[in-house]
């Protein structure tokens, strides 16, 4: 029987088989461990140092972060205007550095060859005392007015100007060319540049057009560039505003919206983005106003059989002989009536109440008055402006709750109201028993009650801060509780004015 030949996988220092691979993978797990965690050592020790140096960082990134813009169109601004000043940026060193500085250079170069080819007219030719012919020459070929001043010192050396190209290039190539003493000016707005060079006991003075020596159309050219930044800049300016309109208009409808105001002409706009979004809004709305509307629909109808069936229990109970009996069943409709009510008030919300402007300081006014008359010590002030646009009749009840509540559980209440840096803020205090820290955002719950405490409503339901709550948040705000100044409770209504 002749021997099965090996496995293409069975050599020397291979796996032997597909089915060793785990266990390879198991070794390779076992020897990389090691140096993961020394590695993991290694970045636990140095943690304290690269926290040092990213703090700077850090700090550079967060008072980055603060000083930037918080509003879309000015980041976005931003976005565009930053790209453009570093692009003319760099186009402009380019062409500062390179391009406007070589041909300064160049020209400067030629201008003083022309000036050391007369220089060794000069100095070849003596012969002329008044160097006519070289001044002609000078003039008509080269463009330069000379004149050759004999006896005259050099004026003393001014200081050389710290931004000028040309008298830097000037100076140098005179320096290479000549290697004589000179004396040279090319600042001021003369359209000339004067050289003079020391020539023994004369002085060759130059006069050349500053055309000659310098490279004259950079004023063009930023010219340009600035006209074309701010021409981009503008129309950026307008199309990004056109932009950013749209979703201003959306965030504001979304707002008034959340805040129970009415939608007035609003219609999406602007990019196809901003206009998807504004119609999904458009359809949330409705959805939304379909769906209170039916419920409003569905809780007026069950109000009214419910009440058809009270109504039966009134007329039977008032049929009866009154006694002890009667009288408990008499109440105990009476309660069925109360939380009935409370239950369809919270379920339905008023959400048909449209803004107004409202006079809040007699509507507080109106409220503290009614629980004076039934005997309570209440006391309340308001600071500010008392026009605010609100729901009234929603308002009244969600203060008319809390003061009831403040009422019924403590023997003093204050009601401070003030309206000012766009809020409207009512705190109602009272020297009741309070409630426990843990349980203030638990009483929030609809059918939540305290009954060692406090009970939070006046029918015993558990729905009074949740209906607070409600119509708060309806009007964009919101009902917190805390420690009041008495000792009691405090509850306050921060809306937005």
């Amino acid at each position: 029987m002749s021997e099965r030949p090996p496995h293409p996988f069975h050599r020397a220092g291979r796996i032997g088989s597909w089915l060793d691979w785990p266990m390879v993978a198991n070794a390779r797990r076992l020897t990389r461990a090691p140096v993961m965690n020394a590695f993991r050592r290694f970045l636990r020790r140095a943690e304290p140092v690269t926290s040092v140096l990213l703090a700077p960082y850090r700090f550079l990134g967060q008072r980055l972060g603060a000083a930037m813009p918080k509003g879309l169109y000015a980041r976005a601004l931003i976005i565009i205007i930053a790209p453009i000043v570093i692009l003319q940026s760099v186009v402009a060193f380019v062409f500062m550095e390179r391009h406007w500085q070589t041909v300064t250079r160049r020209l400067s170069a030629a201008t003083v060859r022309d000036i050391a080819a007369i220089v060794d007219l000069i100095e070849t030719y003596p012969a002329d005392p008044t160097y006519g012919e070289i001044i002609r020459i000078a003039q008509d070929r080269l463009g330069l007015i000379i004149s050759v001043v004999p006896g005259e010192p050099l004026p003393p050396a001014a200081p050389k100007p710290f931004f000028s190209l040309l008298d830097s290039a000037l100076s140098d190539e005179i320096s290479q060319q000549i290697g004589k003493p000179f004396w040279i000016d090319t600042v001021g707005k003369s359209n000339l540049v004067e050289v003079r060079i020391q020539l023994g006991d004369k002085v060759l003075r130059v006069l050349a057009r500053r055309s000659q020596t310098y490279a004259s159309n950079s004023e063009i050219f930023i010219f340009w560039m600035v006209g074309t930044s701010a021409v981009l800049l503008i129309i950026a300016i307008v199309f990004l505003r056109n932009q950013i309109r749209p979703i201003q208009q959306l965030a504001d409808a979304a707002e008034s919206f959340g805040k129970g105001r009415a939608i007035e002409e609003f219609k999406p706009r602007g990019a196809r983005e901003v206009r998807r979004a504004g119609a999904a809004f458009i359809e949330m709305k409705d959805r939304i106003n379909r769906q209170m509307e039916q419920r409003t629909t569905m809780l007026a109808g069950v109000s009214h059989d419910l009440r058809t069936v009270l109504t039966r229990f009134r007329l039977q109970l008032a049929l009866l002989r009154d006694n002890a009996d009667v009288r408990a069943m008499r109440r105990d409709v009476d309660d069925m009536q109360r939380m009935l009510e409370g239950y369809l008030a919270f379920a339905r919300g008023d959400v048909d109440e449209p803004t107004l402007p409202t006079d809040v300081a007699a509507l507080i006014e109106d409220v503290v008055g009614a629980s004076r008359r039934v005997g309570h010590a209440i006391a309340g002030r308001f600071e500010g402006d008392p026009i605010v646009d609100l729901r009234p009749s929603e308002f009244k009840r969600c203060l008319g709750n809390l003061i009831a509540n403040a009422c019924r559980h403590g023997s003093t209440v204050e009601v401070t109201a003030v309206h000012a840096d766009g809020w409207l803020s009512v705190a109602v205090d009272d020297d009741g028993p309070g409630i426990p820290e843990a349980e203030r955002e638990m009483v929030f719950r609809p059918f939540y009650r305290l009954d060692e405490a406090r009970n939070l409503d006046e029918s015993g339901t558990g729905l009074g801060l949740s209906i607070a709550r409600d119509i708060a948040r309806a009007h964009g705000g919101d009902v917190e509780l805390g420690t009041a100044p008495l000792g009691g409770l405090r509850a306050i209504i921060r809306i937005p004015a």
